[in-house]
């Protein structure tokens, strides 16, 4: 094959060039972890949250919930979802990481889980995450500062991740942080 033409036709090796430019990978010292819960039953699930309403600080989260009880919920113009449960399945979940690279193009679901009054529920949460001395913000391709000006300003890795804490035990949203 000759002049960047592939099997998808001409011009592949410039898309391919664009989209390494636009996400440089996750860096050489990526984290990737791992997050078991257990929420027993609770009989008053109405006053307990399983856990507070939050969004994940990660690049993306994969989530393998249980196939029998439900209780995962996202936020959606002010209203929250019910998650379904589609047995033997894995659920994605853009994160913070994604939505400040995008310039907000992906959004990261604020999402909780509440507690079954006669069922515990397990979950398995793989987060995956940029090098945490890496700095993250807007790829440029995707700021015009007439059109589509940047929306979130550029965050070390690790601070950010140590600001989810924080801000999940007062409630509010770290991506809220960067917001410019």
């Amino acid at each position: 094959m000759q002049g960047g033409e592939g099997r998808t036709g001409p011009g592949n090796g410039e898309a391919a060039g664009a989209r390494r430019r636009l996400y440089n990978g996750p860096g050489e010292k990526a984290d990737t972890y791992a997050r078991f819960s257990y929420y027993p039953e609770c009989p008053r699930p109405e006053l307990v949250f399983g856990l507070k309403p939050h969004s994940d600080g990660s690049v993306l989260t994969v989530l393998m919930v249980d196939d029998t009880v439900g209780g995962l919920q996202i936020l959606r113009d002010g209203v929250w979802f019910d998650v379904p449960i589609v047995p033997r399945t894995l659920l994605v979940n853009i994160g913070d990481q994604t939505e400040i690279m995008s310039n907000g193009i992906f959004k990261s679901p604020v999402h909780r889980v509440v507690t079954n009054a006669e069922k515990e529920r397990l979950s398995l949460a793989l987060f995956y995450s940029v090098d945490p001395e890496r700095e993250i913000e807007p790829a440029t391709q995707l700021v015009d500062e007439k059109q589509r000006p940047a929306l979130y300003r550029k965050v070390k890795v690790k601070d950010y991740i140590a600001g989810l804490y924080e801000h999940l035990s007062q409630g509010t949203m770290v991506i809220d942080t960067v917001k410019i």
